[in-house]
């Protein structure tokens, strides 16, 4: 079973890697057409190309092209109507010549739509009939039947990926412009959401560095943070950070806690983080750090802290 296995992703990785070689001045003009146009980006096919249709139009949509998905056998039984002469339609079939793409094509052509063949075979109906052609060739399918459609339509995915890539960098679009159409979920919450939007929810614990024991165990264990900052006197200017962590080797360090200060027992210098930072970079400092809360800082000041505990409750993982 693993052998087969293997097999199947050989044949697929090759059959994606051999695309590279069809990405030419065709492919070129095809995403050139797609950049003038008023319309939306029509996605059809039948069967299994159906499905990677649907696919498509999905990164298209989150990719900044405007897209839809019509299923090429509903389409000759009303769903035309959904396609307006300013729109660009994109019909996928790995042989080109299956009987509902003959009878949809005409119709397409009279509607005025630009037409891109999405094909296996560029000796096709469906690719003589089209104004461009995004060449998706596979020798044969990963299936040892060369029935079930595998190689052809995992090719014909990636290079739907690669023409809504292309009109992406194209287009200029931006992570900012990719958090407005995903707001939701952890992948929103990743591109949008800042540290400012978080840490004013926490306790600020905060020592001079003159402080004592007493008033340090009293300032972590009341905030409930497992940590404090340290201060110097009247700037808030950040010095130092005690963990509960630092306590405990505290202990193991000195035979008599008499007199200790913050300033004995602190981690100078400890990693920070500003208020506009995105809070997906906070969690990033935390995982590779192995720490649970960073401090944050505006020009070198203290501003509160922010816990692994509400990266996880806001989904961030």
């Amino acid at each position: 079973m693993a052998l087969t296995a293997k097999k199947v992703l050989d044949a697929e990785a090759e059959a994606i890697a051999r695309l590279a070689d069809f990405i030419d001045e065709k492919f070129e003009a095809c995403v050139k057409a797609i950049l003038q146009i008023r319309g939306r980006v029509v996605v059809t096919g039948i069967g299994k190309s159906a499905n990677i249709a649907q696919k498509i139009v999905a990164t298209l949509n989150s990719t900044g092209t405007p897209a839809l998905f019509m299923h090429a056998a509903d389409a000759i039984h009303g769903d035309l109507g959904m396609i307006q002469p300013e729109d660009f339609v994109i019909c996928i079939s790995k042989s080109g010549n299956t009987p509902e793409i003959k009878v949809l094509v005409p119709l397409l052509k009279r509607k005025g739509s630009k037409l891109a063949a999405l094909v296996s075979s560029t000796d096709s109906y469906l690719a003589h009939s089209a104004d461009f052609i995004l060449n998706a060739y596979v020798e044969r399918e990963a299936c040892p039947h060369n029935l079930a459609p595998t190689t052809s339509t995992t090719a014909a995915l990636a290079l739907g990926d690669a023409l809504a890539v292309s009109l992406l960098e194209a287009r200029g679009f931006s992570s900012s412009d990719f958090a407005t159409l995903h707001p939701g979920g952890s992948l929103g919450k990743r591109l949008y959401l800042k540290v400012e939007d978080i840490y004013t929810q926490n306790e600020s614990p905060s020592v001079k560095e003159n402080a004592t024991l007493k008033e340090i165990i009293i300032e972590i264990s009341s905030k409930r943070l497992g940590a404090t900052a340290v201060v110097k006197g009247g700037s808030e200017e950040l010095v130092g950070i005690i963990t509960d962590g630092d306590l405990r080797r505290m202990l193991n360090k000195y035979d008599t806690i008499e007199g200790i200060t913050a300033v004995d027992i602190m981690t100078p210098s400890p990693l920070t983080i500003e208020p506009d930072s995105y809070a997906a970079e906070a969690m990033a400092i935390m995982q590779a750090k192995s720490i649970t809360q960073l401090i944050v800082t505006k020009s070198g000041k203290f501003e509160g802290f922010i816990h692994l505990h509400d990266l996880l409750k806001e989904g961030l993982v």
